[in-house]
């Protein structure tokens, strides 16, 4: 399998997926804005996704993946479906049992996430309304998580990589036709991700059953696959908690600061992630089925060679797109979001927290693919290790960036808090000689920043004043948008084909 085809095979679906997510953002923004109703859900929405992204693509993914992968090479097909009925059957019992507790105890989960809300009461119990409605979505999504755990170790990315556009798909309908039908109209988009979540399975699931691997139900706590997943679970779901409390403390900070800040952060996070998910989560999604294999065959120089092309793949597409990001961060937000209800503060607003958030980009993107060199070798330990000393530091950013930044302080905390935890991650992996950096790094870094700078003067110079985005027609804005991620598209790719830069320098086969 050729991994560049099979990256830009992931992305190209996940672009769709993005793409849809602006669209649905776009409808939230011109029907609800910046305020208490958008404020509420995006902290209703929050919770259940931080969740999904702890049990589900989080912690169960690090541990499930590579013990799949390695009783796939190791062991005959029937014991390697018992492992897949039996993880299934363990994951499906956690999950309704941590719906019901979700639902139940919504209020208490709100008060715990949001305390700034409780001063307004109204706020209050539209986030508990809402947060009961989302909740149950990670049932949903974790199985969803659960079954591209499966497809990937197959080699079947295209599926999970198209499988979140169902969400988006789901919101844009809400917003554009429901809203009307719901009182007070914001409920509708919690009803969206409730459905949302049962369209992302329905989805998959004929995948599974024509590959022979749709789960059966067997309660097997003995089977030593299922063990090994579990055992390594705990400190799985401790290491990626350690993010997404970060995360959560960020709201917690942001919920007692002028009404709008949540949002606004939300926005520039939503930005943010677009080259996050575009490279970061798709290397790492296709990275992390072959280090296990090459980890289960015991093959350390190839095991390495694959990290290094990761990393430079990172770097050729990370740095323009943190840059990109930041120079055309106010075009982007007013193309995007500035309609109905978003005014001009909350554009510059939220441009401040784009900021912020796009000097930590890279660092976002280097852990997708650094911790993937852990947890192929089942050692969760040491990211943990390392995220411990990222929160208590990231926390330490907050305070002190809050007062003079505001909400935009604590997107740059996380940013930087990102980077610190790649450099000691990538400190690890050197330092234990599982990773070696291949030759030319040095003259590669200087080509890609000699690029990036002439794609940033370019952009800067072309891209107009601010008072033009934002009050031109999105007729006008959407085509001059395309037009500038077109021209710096160009402007980048023209400097590294006169670097020497081709394709083929990046193609690379993965594990068998």
């Amino acid at each position: 399998m050729n991994l560049l085809r099979a990256l830009l095979a992931v992305s190209s679906l996940t672009l769709v997926s993005r793409i849809l997510g602006y669209v649905r953002d776009f409808f939230i923004a011109r029907a609800f804005g910046a305020g208490l109703a958008t404020d509420a859900f995006f902290v209703a929405f929050r919770i259940p996704n931080l969740l999904r992204r702890l049990f589900a693509e989080g912690a169960f993914s690090q541990a499930f993946v590579p013990v799949l992968a390695e009783h796939k090479n190791r062991h005959p097909p029937e014991q390697t479906r018992t492992l897949i009925d039996g993880a299934a059957t363990a994951l499906f019992l956690v999950l309704v049992i941590a719906a019901a507790l979700g639902v139940a105890l919504a209020p208490l989960i709100v008060y715990i996430s949001a305390p700034g809300f409780s001063a307004d009461p109204g706020k209050f119990e539209l986030t508990v309304a809402m947060l009961r409605i989302t909740f149950p979505y990670i049932a949903f999504i974790s199985l969803v998580a659960f079954s591209a755990g499966v497809l990937n170790t197959w080699n079947r990315f295209s599926v999970p990589a198209i499988t979140p556009a169902f969400l988006n798909v789901a919101f844009i309908a809400g917003a554009a036709f429901f809203a009307g039908y719901f009182d007070p109209p914001v409920l509708v988009l919690a009803w969206a991700v409730f459905v949302g979540g049962v369209l992302q399975l329905a989805f998959q699931v004929p995948y599974l059953y024509r590959m022979g691997l749709l789960p059966r139900w067997r309660l097997d706590f003995k089977h030593p696959g299922v063990r090994r997943i579990l055992k390594l679970m705990a400190p799985a779901a401790f290491g990626v908690s350690i993010s997404q409390v970060s995360l959560l403390i960020n709201t917690i900070f942001a919920s007692f600061l002028v009404s709008g800040s949540v949002s606004w952060l939300y926005y520039a996070d939503r930005l943010m992630e677009f080259p996050a998910g575009m490279l970061g989560v798709a290397l790492g999604t296709i990275l992390l089925p072959s280090l296990s294999k090459y980890h289960a065959n015991a093959d350390h120089a190839e095991y390495a060679k694959l990290l290094d092309w990761g990393l430079r793949l990172t770097v050729l597409l990370a740095v323009p797109s943190a840059v990109a990001l930041a120079v055309l961060a106010m075009p982007l937000i007013t193309a995007l979001f500035h309609y109905g209800r978003f005014t001009p503060e909350d554009a510059w607003m939220t441009q401040r927290a784009v900021l912020a958030y796009s000097i930590g980009l890279i660092g976002m993107i280097l852990v997708k693919i650094l911790a993937p060199g852990f947890y192929a070798r089942q050692n969760i330990t040491t990211p943990v290790k390392i995220g411990i000393v990222t929160l208590a530091l990231t926390q330490l950013m907050n305070l002190a960036f809050i007062v003079p930044l505001k909400h935009a302080g604590l997107a740059l905390a996380i940013g930087l808090g990102a980077c610190l935890n790649a450099a000691l991650l990538y400190r690890v992996l050197r330092k234990n000689g599982i990773y070696t950096p291949q030759p030319g790094w040095v003259i590669f870094v200087l080509k890609v920043a000699a690029a990036v700078a002439f794609m940033a003067i370019v952009l800067f110079s072309t891209m107009g004043e601010a008072s033009w985005w934002l009050s031109a027609p999105w007729q006008r804005k959407l085509p001059a948008l395309l037009g500038l991620v077109l021209l710096g598209v160009l402007a980048y790719g023209a400097c590294l084909a006169l670097f020497g830069f081709r394709p083929r320098d990046f193609s690379r086969r993965g594990a068998a």
